[in-house]
Order: structure tokens, then sequence, then C-alpha cells
């Protein structure tokens, strides 16, 4: 089954590889027989759909967690290994979406309007009021 990260990418089924194991999670008296824990590895450095641009930036953003230029992405929450395996291609969509979605816009630092600045200094002022208030009067002796 081939995953779709984005309408232009497309990640064929030949180029994903699939490791199972044991899992350490909840699967009653089947648990130490069935091999329910998905491992899901991608080659970024070797893949024929990317381009060379996209390379780079999957590289650059990935890159501490590429072994050898491979992404693996482990899903061991679920009994079934059908279901770990969904959920192994959803975390590697989306994990390669994000790498390869453009950078936010940087902030622009901006400096509080003069109005917006004369109302927090009078709510301050209006705080500091009420709790001059909550004192107790002094003794008159």
């Amino acid at each position: 089954m081939d995953l779709e990260v984005s309408p232009a990418l497309t990640i064929p089924e030949r180029e994903l590889g699939w490791r199972f194991s044991r899992s350490s999670g909840p699967g009653g008296q089947h648990v130490n027989t069935s091999d329910s824990r998905a491992e899901l590895i991608w080659n970024v450095t070797e893949s024929a759909v990317l381009s060379d641009d996209q390379r780079m930036l999957l590289v650059a953003r990935l890159g501490r967690r590429l072994v050898a230029g491979a992404i693996t992405v482990k899903a061991s929450e679920q009994r079934s290994q059908l279901r770990n395996r969904e959920i192994a291609l959803r975390k590697l969509g989306e994990l390669v979406a994000d790498a390869l979605a453009p950078d936010a816009a940087s902030r622009r630092a901006t400096k509080p309007t003069r109005g917006s600045a004369r109302r927090h200094l009078a709510a301050k002022q209006q705080r500091s009021a009420t709790k001059t208030q909550r004192k107790r009067p002094p003794s008159g002796e």
C-alpha cells in the first residue's frame, strides 16, 4: 500500500520496509507469541520519489533521526499488528509532511501602542488600589 504524504508526494510500497517484533504493550494470552509491534523503515537518501531539494531538506531536518540515511518509525500501541502498521504509516506520513512543510513566517517585533500601554498602567494602578483597600486600618491609639 503506497503512502500518500501530500498530493505531490506518494511513497511507493516497494521503498517501505517492515520489521515486526513482540510488543511490550497489552496483548492478553497471545502477548508472548504474536509479533504485534511494527517498525516501518524508509531510506530517505536512496528514495526515487524525492527531488534533490526535498531530499536535502529531509536530511537537514530529520538528520538526528536518520540512521544510515533511513528513518524508522515504531508503533506498538495496539494489540493488532494490522492496526500498528496503520499507525506507523500515519506517523511516517506526518513526520515527512512536517519536515517538508515550508518554514513559518518569522515574527516581526512590534512595540505596544500608546493606548495599550496606558490601559496596562491603568489596570496595574486599579489592582494596586484594590490591594491597598484590603489592608487592615492602622489602630488609632
